[in-house]
């Protein structure tokens, strides 16, 4: 069976759901939007240089996921749901994934942002298999920690060898579809890279290999 792979955030959505989490808690009253704003978004500015720091981005966006009870965080992730995610699901992007299904591929989101955020993302698109940074859980409830392999830059290649061990498939044949520098570790390994709305640096690698350029934007 052969792979699609889809990056989420500015691929099949039109925007950053990391980012948008941090603003919709903002928003609501939840942190000290002052603070919480200014780091994040510096964050968010290392992240499109390519120069994040992956594990204290994940240390400081974790935290309180580690001081909030489970039935609150579910609550709070519904109303990002319908405020923050889906307006910028793209209708593009939902095409491209029935396309792979129908085709018979097996579909696979494998994104930076950790599986809080993104598992019910992912559900939304109907995308069964989800490879994302993960969330620390002890006692049924999360640490506030992250924990295994940051699926980042280098560390989205080592999760997904891993999970190709795990399941027998391979990359013959596969797909990767994304708008970011910090994905050419895994965009180098697929059979077709896709830079879709890719970042100037992306874009300019794209083109000088040859590469598939794709918009999924209206």
């Amino acid at each position: 069976m052969r792979l699609a792979l889809f990056d989420l955030d500015n691929t099949l959505l039109a925007g950053d759901s990391d980012h948008a989490w941090g603003e919709y808690l903002c928003n609501s009253g939840l942190v000290d939007a002052q603070a919480y704003r200014a780091r994040n978004d510096a964050f968010y500015q290392d992240y499109l240089a390519g120069t994040l720091d992956v594990l204290a981005y994940q240390n400081f966006c974790q935290e309180l996921l580690g001081r909030s009870e489970m039935a609150q965080l579910e609550q709070w992730h519904q109303a990002f749901m319908r405020e923050y995610v889906e307006p910028i699901v793209l209708a593009k992007g939902e095409a491209l994934l029935r396309k792979h299904h129908d085709a018979g591929d097996q579909v696979v989101i494998i994104t930076a942002t950790n599986r809080f955020i993104t598992g019910p993302i992912a559900a939304r698109l109907g995308v069964d298999t989800l490879l994302a940074t993960e969330c620390e859980m002890a006692d049924g409830r999360y640490t506030g920690r992250s924990t295994d392999v940051p699926c980042f830059q280098e560390g989205k290649v080592t999760r997904l060898e891993r999970w190709l061990r795990e399941t027998g498939h391979s990359l013959d044949g596969s797909y990767f579809y994304s708008d970011s520098r910090n994905d050419l570790p895994l965009l180098e390994r697929v059979s077709h890279p896709v830079a879709v709305d890719p970042d100037p640096v992306l874009r300019e690698i794209a083109q000088s290999r040859g590469w598939e350029i794709l918009t999924l934007r209206d």
